[in-house]
């Protein structure tokens, strides 16, 4: 090799040091320099293994210390994914105008370390200090063998999410004033599940309920939902909005989701619509309460009774066996473990109802005069689901589409491919047990002259024989909400139910009663039966209603 051609190497090696140097040069010039090598004048052997107590520490050390000095670049190259890292530290001194960091580090447990941030906002002459705590782990590179920082958004703060950025500025709506239905404020300290419903309904009705912008420091997520405030330098001029929540159910619903993960609940007023709790309780911030799109169980048994008692297939007090399987189109259902079957004059759509067995309902979907259109029909024509509800925050509004083959049977179980989620859920059982469709919402709709979803509702007997089955499936055996709605007082009633979902050893766990005028409906993911997880959620809402 003449000379010419060994300098354009090496000059081809610098260049990728300076452009992007992280563990890549540093590979490079070891085989260059045969810094460690075999004895032959080979690379050293990468390393493998979980990084030592030693790497970690000096691997956070230099991280947090390019960090601190504003050295985006140089951070990035003690990542995983340099690319990402840069530009997110990029934003955090620039458009966030974050500077004067401070991380202290805090006693690792094993390749994780926590911690926490001082630093300070400033912005057109305003100044306020910021702090935080977050954490990071160190990983060994995949090619490099190097103890790198396993790159994450939440290191550099714990709120942000994939291609997030962070912005100070004049905030993007002016800020609210949320207020209960008895004019109770409403924060996100007091209920914390609320903190995205709160954004959402800022952004979308901040500037209608005469509030002014001020200065703040924010996420601003990748998937244009409300921007997330965390600090405030300028304060705007806070609009009050009334809502239909209340503060005393509201509390109820955020205790009650925290004993049971992946869980949410929605209660609302049947008489009107009126939205009076929402919650959440999950590893992210998705309103899973309005927006989840998953299959509802046995609950859907509320609607597919209503089809067959509309359909005059049968009524309550009809016969509706209940064999130990049922063969539809070739697929063979069956009923949860435990379950005598009844193939007797007992065997009526009541009992196979508040038994809640799924053999039942398969046998009568194929009776005449059902098409595969049938529940589709029933679901948003009597119950008005799918039906683009305007709730005043993004929602879902269920989804019970026309089904051929095994998913219609399916369907008729709240499995196939039917979705909903608790709004939905708590407004099926609101209009079984008063015959009549109200859109739920949450905002009155004269504050932006939105229109309501409307639907036909339910015939009075049909109404009726829906509201006594949910009575006896809560009140009495072999009811399978007994257990869970004891001890409530007031008219009461429930369904229970379990979504079986692809890959998951345990199903959903969902749960929908009324007590008076509130109904409410609650999912658990992998929570097991309605009454094990879903069904205490509902409970300690209905109980907080009286």
């Amino acid at each position: 090799m003449s000379k010419g051609v060994k300098a354009t190497v090496i000059g081809g090696v610098f260049a990728v040091m300076v452009g992007g140097a992280g563990y890549g040069a540093y590979n490079i010039m070891s085989a260059l320099n045969g810094g460690g090598a075999t004895g032959q004048g080979g690379p050293a052997p990468v390393r493998s293994g979980p990084p030592s107590a030693e790497e970690v520490e000096e691997t956070t050390a230099k991280f947090f210390a390019a960090w601190e000095k504003g050295q985006a670049a140089q951070a990035a190259g003690y990542t995983n994914n340099d690319a990402a890292a840069e530009a997110l530290l990029t934003s955090y001194s620039g458009g966030a105008h974050i500077t004067g960091v401070k991380i202290t580090p805090g006693e690792a447990t094993g390749t994780a370390v926590p911690f926490s941030v001082r630093a300070k906002v400033s912005y057109e002459g305003k100044s306020k200090p910021l702090t935080y705590k977050s954490e990071l782990k160190v990983v060994r590179g995949l090619t490099s063998g190097r103890a790198l920082v396993d790159w994450q958004p939440t290191v550099i703060h714990p709120q942000l999410q994939k291609d997030d950025t962070l912005v100070t500025g004049e905030a993007a709506a002016p800020p609210i004033k949320a207020l209960d239905r008895d004019g109770a404020e409403l924060t996100k300290e007091k209920y914390p599940s609320l903190g995205p419903v709160l954004d959402t309904l800022r952004e979308r009705y901040g500037s209608k309920a005469g509030g002014s912008a001020g200065i703040e420091l924010a996420i601003r997520h990748a998937d244009e939902s409300p921007d997330t405030s965390l600090l405030t330098l300028t304060k705007g001029k806070p609009g009050k909005l009334e809502t239909t929540l209340s503060a005393g159910v509201q509390a109820a619903a955020e205790k009650a989701v925290k004993q049971y993960g992946q869980s949410s609940v929605v209660a609302v007023k049947p008489s009107t619509g009126e939205v009076l709790a929402v919650a959440n309780h999950r590893d992210d911030a998705f309103n899973a309460a309005f927006e989840g799109r998953v299959p509802p169980g046995s609950t859907m048994k509320i609607i597919t009774s209503a089809m067959l008692i509309d359909n005059g297939v049968t009524t309550m007090n009809g016969p509706a066996p209940c064999p130990p399987t049922a063969t539809w189109r070739s697929q063979t259902f069956k009923n949860l473990t435990g379950l005598e079957p009844d193939e007797t004059a007992s065997a009526t759509l009541a009992n196979g109802f508040m038994r809640s067995c799924n053999t039942a309902f398969i046998k009568l979907v194929d009776e005449d005069p059902l098409t595969d259109a049938s529940l589709t029909t029933e679901a948003e024509a009597r119950f008005g689901l799918g039906r683009d509800w305007k709730t005043g925050i993004t929602s879902f509004d269920g989804s019970v589409p026309e089904s051929t083959g095994p998913d219609r049977a399916a369907n008729a179980i709240g499995q196939g491919q039917v979705q909903m989620n608790p709004l939905t859920m708590a407004s099926v059982t609101a209009t079984a047990i008063t015959g009549t469709f109200r859109q739920p919402y949450l905002v009155a709709r004269d504050l932006d002259d939105r229109q309501f979803a409307t639907a036909d509702g339910l015939r009075a007997s049909t109404a009726a024989q829906l509201k006594q089955m949910m009575r006896l499936t809560a009140t009495s055996a072999p009811g399978t909400a007994v257990r869970a709605m004891s001890g409530l007082s007031g008219e009461i009633g429930a369904k229970t139910g379990s979504a079986e979902v692809d890959g998951e050893a345990t199903s959903d766990s969902w749960f929908t009663g009324f007590r008076d005028d509130v109904a409410a409906a609650a999912m658990a993911q992998q929570g097991g039966h309605g009454s094990d997880a879903a069904g205490p959620i509902v409970a300690a809402v209905l109980r907080a209603s009286g």
